[in-house]
Order: structure tokens, then C-alpha cells, then sequence
């Protein structure tokens, strides 16, 4: 017969089922990944099966960690990728001795942090190497013991995951040395960690190598390192804004700016962290709603790993209603993907920065009285087929009546987790100068002006994140009309030179472009390797490649994240460029429609003579007859 504990944690596992396919009901797919178009809209990444401390547990828990002895120590890390182009954010974390690098999904609601493990015959082919224990020299399998689920062998420790959208992830527990870059001033700490021999799912096909977990639990990175006293019980995100990606995570606590706001956070009411949502406000008018309407089953949920916002029925209906009310200058169009029923708007305009002129401001109460001011960036996301056109980023969460808080509503927001004392801060700022709005010292050394959009792997730190870029070299009105980048091969011109279509292709693939807009500019022998210099074009006909694009295929070339197989060799990073579109004349602009227009036009002309010509002469009738003795009108002959 079951135990109590097990009947307490299967009602939980089904209490979480019934809630996550609630939320799968609407028919939102792949909260890790969802559709590139923007169109996808994302459920929840709540796991299915939690190994959960009882209430009495956590609160124990929550009184021994803040008794512990405050740490000036912090954990200052780059945040990668985008949340709507990517559908995560990623950090650099190092496992090993030496170590051994990955980039990991930035996951306030998960509590394992896992990568894939060299002997795993069913991961995905991601963006790094697998991690080799047997490289590490300080790596130590954990042995099972009784706070761990063992394996068939009772030797080893090992973990699941179980995920809404139906992927997870399993393997065994390690413990090694982490390492979390060379802006932290953290030093490397021992901490255990999944090594993975299974994915399925989103978790197979994501290009990110694994998840970083952030939330309660004895295996989240967070509850280790406040264990032992390294940092303190505290960790902030910051997001970039809308066309911008990258950010910063800080592992520890941080002196809180004077403006930021605050909303409690109970532990015991959720394994999740939450906050007290009481109001919403659109353009100042408070929406009649009851309170109360936040507070159901799970609360409001505040959740880095998810992409959109979810509201309950009655609180979605009266968000739409009122945002609707205040765009009379625009018009509805459709959504980018037909497969889903966006609410989205054309006529607002290219220029992130003039959408307050355009879309009313959105508040949010907290249950202390304090308010968070929203942006247009926060409720909306880009519609990407339409320019100038936004969509709703905001959706209905089913039947479900939870509230749950994705990454779009805090873009541009430092976002503090003060789990000391359970409670979470706000404050709107320009996350990709987070730092010097902090005044924080130490700060990373900023990289070369727009002036040259030149750089090279020599000056260029592996740690460099496209948050950086975007805030130094491609930042503004600045738009990118080509990049180009030299890069050196281990392999001799002869043997590359017949494929170098198949090389091009493989690049185009792992930089996520088509194969038309990278191009081979030129190739030369360099000794016993080769060097080769491609150019990327924007797509279709687009005069410019966006900047969250350009700044992930950046991204992607400066840390040598390209996987070619082995037949190519190794490569290194030479050099990359990046110049803004042509000032083509209006004739060079349409040079191409004129041509093909005016040939339109005589194909026409001599198409319609030669009908007219064939016309008359089958339609005319025959000559009139004359006999041949009949007179005719006489000819005056023409002197000689």
C-alpha cells in the first residue's frame, strides 16, 4: 500500500496535469520553442513531476537560508539569444576541470540544471560538445543515498523531467567543478548537476545544449551555492528590449535601485515563484475586475522560461477589450501564422521607441499598493510579416484560471528574485547598460564604436554576448545591410575548393539562414589550410537584416559555435565586418521592376500587332472581280 507521501505526491502530479493540459486545451505549442514566426504561442513550462518539499519543509528551509551569513560574493553573467526570436534566453556555464563549456536555457522554473553527457544515445545535436566526465579531473558521480532516486543498481543517482509541451529529459547526478565566466566574481564552486542520457521532445531539437534551473529545490544551482554560503539568497534577470535580446543574470544579491518596486512572494504557496497581482490598468482606467481573479489555484507566476503572458478568461476579455478601445487609428490585420488567432495591428510604425505615441501604457498593482508601469514592448511582440505591424503578446490561459508572467512583460526590467526576503522587485531600465545604470565597477570594457562595425576574434572575448554588441555596435536607427566574415580552415585548397557549395549550405543551416543569402566572395590557399571570405545578404527582398538576427549570427561566428563535420576540419574566426544597406538612387532601387516592365510592355505592343496583323488579312474580303477586256482609269505616264 502507498505511504501517505506518495499519495500527497501523486495528487500533486495530477493537480499539475490537470492544470498544464488545461493550458494545452487552447492549443499553444512548445513552450522552449515556439513557432519563429512569431505566431507560435508558447503554454507553460511547468514541470509535470517535482520531487516537492512539503509546506513545513520550505518554510524550515526558507528561516535556515536566511540565517545564514551574508555573502558580498555574486555570480555576473551574460545573457544570450532572444526571447521571441528563440523562445528562451541562454547563459555560458563551465563544468569541469578543465572545463568545459554550454549554453544553458535561463529557467526560473525548473530545479535541476542538466547537460547533455558524452555516452547519451538519445540526445539532440546541440550547440556544443556533450560534456566527457572522464576529461574532468575533479568530476564524482553522486552514489546513491537516500535523499535520491537511484538507478536499477542502487550505485548511482539519477533524475527526470517531465515538461507541459510532452518533452524531458533524464540521466544521472554528477558533481563538479561550475565555473560562471570571467565577469563573475564567484569563484568556481562544487555543485551537482544532470548528466543527460535521454531527451525527447523540444529538449531534442532545441539548439541550446541544456537548462540552467533557478527555482526551489535541492538541485537548482541556487539552493546549492546559498547552502554553502557563497552567495546570498538572491537572483536577478534583466531582459532586452524588443529588436535588442542579450540581458544579465546575477547569481546573488545586488543593492536594489531606489525606484524599483516590490511585490511579496510566498514560498509555501506555490513551489513557484509568485507574486500578489491585484490591478491592471490600460491608459490610466483601472479594469473592473475582482481581485480575487489573480489569486486563483496557483496565483499570479512569474516564470523566466516562458515566453508570453497568460491571463484567466474574464482578465484576458477585459485587457483586450480595453487596449482595442484605445487603437482606433489602426487597423486589424491577421496574424503571421494562420494557425493561431493573434490579435495584431499595421500602421504603428518601425521605431520601437515611438509606440508609446501609439498603444496606451499598461500598469500593474501589486497587493502592497505598489505600481509597475509597462511599455508597448511588454504586451506586444512584432508581427513578422508585416512591417510596422504588432500583435498582442498577451493570450487567454485556457479554462485555467492561474495567472502566469512570462519573459515579454518584463523586457527592459531588472527583475530581482529577493528569495531572503520572499519577495521580487521591479525596475524598468535599458538592460544592455544594466551595469552602468547600476554604477556597478568591474563593469565589461565597452567594445568598439559604430563608427568601424569591424572586429576580430583576437580582441574579441569567447564570452561575448550579443547583448554587449547590441548595445555598442549595433545599437539605434543603425540597420545592417551585409556582413561579411573572413574565416581560416584547416584544410587544403584542393581538397576544399569542390565543396564549397556543401560548405555553404552547411553554414547557411547553422546560422539559421537561407542558403540564398550567403554568398562566397573569395578563397585563397594559406599555406596548408584555406581561407575564405562569405558575405550575408538579407532575406528575399529585404533591404536590411534585422538586429536581433545580425547580432545571433555574430553571436554565433565570434564564439565559434559553427558545427561542420569533420571532412572540413577545424576553422577559426578571421575577421567579421558589418556595413549598412546601400544609398541606392531611387532609379537604382527600381532599375530592375523598370526593366522588366518595359520589356512587358513591348512583348504586349508586338504581341498585339501581330494579332492585328493576322486579323485583318484572314478577315478581309476577296478583291472585286474585273473581266480582263474592262476599262480602267488611264495612267499618265511620268516623264523620264
Amino acid at each position: 500500500m502507498a505511504s501517505e507521501g506518495d499519495r500527497a505526491a501523486s495528487s500533486l502530479a495530477l493537480l499539475l496535469l490537470v492544470l498544464l493540459a488545461g493550458a494545452g486545451a487552447t492549443g499553444y505549442p512548445k513552450p522552449l520553442r515556439p513557432n519563429i514566426s512569431g505566431g507560435g504561442v508558447p503554454s507553460m513550462v511547468l514541470p509535470l513531476f517535482l520531487s516537492l518539499p512539503n509546506s513545513t519543509r520550505r518554510a524550515a528551509e526558507a528561516g535556515y537560508f536566511r540565517r545564514r551569513q551574508l555573502s558580498t560574493a555574486n555570480a555576473r553573467m551574460r545573457l544570450y539569444d532572444d526571447l521571441l526570436t528563440n523562445g528562451y534566453y541562454t547563459t555560458r556555464l563551465y563544468i569541469g576541470t578543465p572545463p568545459q563549456e554550454f549554453a544553458l536555457i535561463v529557467d526560473s522554473g525548473s530545479t535541476v540544471t542538466y547537460v547533455p553527457c558524452s555516452s547519451c544515445e538519445q540526445c539532440g545535436n546541440h550547440q556544443d560538445p556533450r560534456f566527457q566526465p572522464e576529461l574532468s579531473s575533479t568530476y564524482e558521480p553522486v552514489k546513491c543515498n537516500i535523499d535520491c532516486t537511484c538507478d536499477q543498481t542502487k550505485t548511482q543517482c539519477v533524475y527526470e523531467r517531465q515538461y507541459a509541451e510532452m518533452s524531458s529529459s533524464s540521466g544521472v547526478l554528477g558533481k563538479d567543478l561550475i565555473s560562471f565566466g570571467k565577469e563573475s566574481s564567484l569563484m568556481p564552486q562544487r555543485a551537482v548537476f544532470g548528466c543527460e542520457n535521454s531527451e525527447t521532445g523540444d529538449l531534442f531539437s532545441q539548439h541550446a545544449d541544456g537548462i540552467i534551473g533557478l527555482g526551489r529545490g535541492q538541485l537548482s544551482i541556487m539552493d546549492q551555492l546559498v547552502k554553502k554560503g557563497v552567495i546570498n539568497d538572491s537572483f536577478s534577470l534583466c531582459y532586452g528590449g524588443m529588436d535588442v535580446g542579450g540581458g544579465a543574470m546575477v547569481l546573488g544579491g545586488i543593492s536594489a535601485p531606489s525606484e524599483m518596486v516590490f511585490s511579496l512572494s510566498d514560498p509555501v504557496r506555490s513551489p513557484y515563484y509568485n507574486i500578489e497581482l491585484r490591478e491592471i490598468h490600460v491608459a490610466g482606467k483601472r479594469l473592473q475586475l475582482d481581485p480575487r481573479i489573480f489569486d486563483r489555484k496557483h496565483g499570479t507566476i512569474l516564470d523566466s522560461g516562458t515566453t508570453y503572458a497568460y491571463l484567466p478568461e474574464e482578465a484576458f476579455v477585459a485587457f483586450r477589450d480595453a487596449i482595442m478601445s484605445k487603437l482606433h487609428s489602426l487597423k486589424q490585420i491577421r496574424g503571421p501564422d494562420p494557425n493561431y488567432k493573434d490579435i495584431c495591428f499595421a500602421g504603428a510604425g518601425s521605431d520601437v521607441s515611438q509606440l508609446s505615441k501609439t498603444f496606451p501604457e499598461v500598469a500593474v498593482v501589486f497587493g502592497n499598493g505598489q505600481k509597475l508601469s509597462l511599455s508597448p514592448e511588454n504586451y506586444l511582440f512584432r508581427h513578422s510579416k508585416v512591417q510596422g505591424a504588432y500583435c498582442l503578446g498577451i493570450f487567454q490561459n485556457g479554462k485555467d484560471p492561474t495567472t502566469l508572467l512570462g519573459g515579454i512583460i518584463v523586457r527592459n526590467t531588472l527583475v530581482t528574485y529577493d528569495r531572503q526576503n520572499q519577495k521580487i522587485g521591479f525596475w524598468k531600465t535599458n538592460c544592455s547598460e544594466l551595469w552602468e545604470r547600476l554604477h556597478v565597477s568591474g563593469a565589461p570594457s565597452p567594445v568598439p564604436s559604430s563608427s568601424s562595425y569591424t572586429n576580430s576574434t583576437i580582441e574579441i572575448s569567447p564570452a561575448l554576448a550579443p547583448s554587449g554588441l547590441q548595445g555598442d555596435v549595433i545599437s539605434g536607427p543603425f540597420q545592417v545591410g551585409l556582413i561579411t566574415f573572413d574565416m581560416s580552415l584547416n584544410v587544403t585548397y584542393e581538397d576544399l575548393e569542390p565543396h564549397v557549395s556543401e560548405l555553404a549550405e552547411l553554414i547557411a543551416h547553422e546560422l539559421e539562414l537561407s542558403s540564398h543569402q550567403i554568398q562566397l566572395m573569395n578563397i585563397t590557399s594559406k599555406g596548408n589550410g584555406t581561407l575564405i571570405r562569405w558575405a550575408i545578404f538579407p532575406a528575399g527582398s529585404a533591404d536590411f537584416i534585422s538586429n536581433t538576427t545580425a547580432m545571433g549570427i555574430i553571436s554565433r561566428l565570434t564564439e565559434h559555435r559553427l558545427r561542420l563535420p569533420e571532412n572540413f576540419g577545424s576553422y577559426q574566426l578571421v575577421e567579421w565586418n558589418v556595413e549598412p544597406p546601400s544609398r541606392r538612387t531611387w532609379w537604382q532601387r527600381h532599375l530592375l521592376a523598370m526593366v522588366v516592365g518595359i520589356s512587358m510592355v513591348v512583348l504586349l505592343s508586338f504581341s498585339a500587332l501581330l494579332i492585328w496583323y493576322f486579323w485583318r488579312h484572314k478577315f478581309e474580303g476577296p478583291r472585286t472581280y474585273r473581266p480582263v477586256d474592262s476599262a480602267v482609269p488611264e495612267q499618265e505616264l511620268q516623264p523620264l
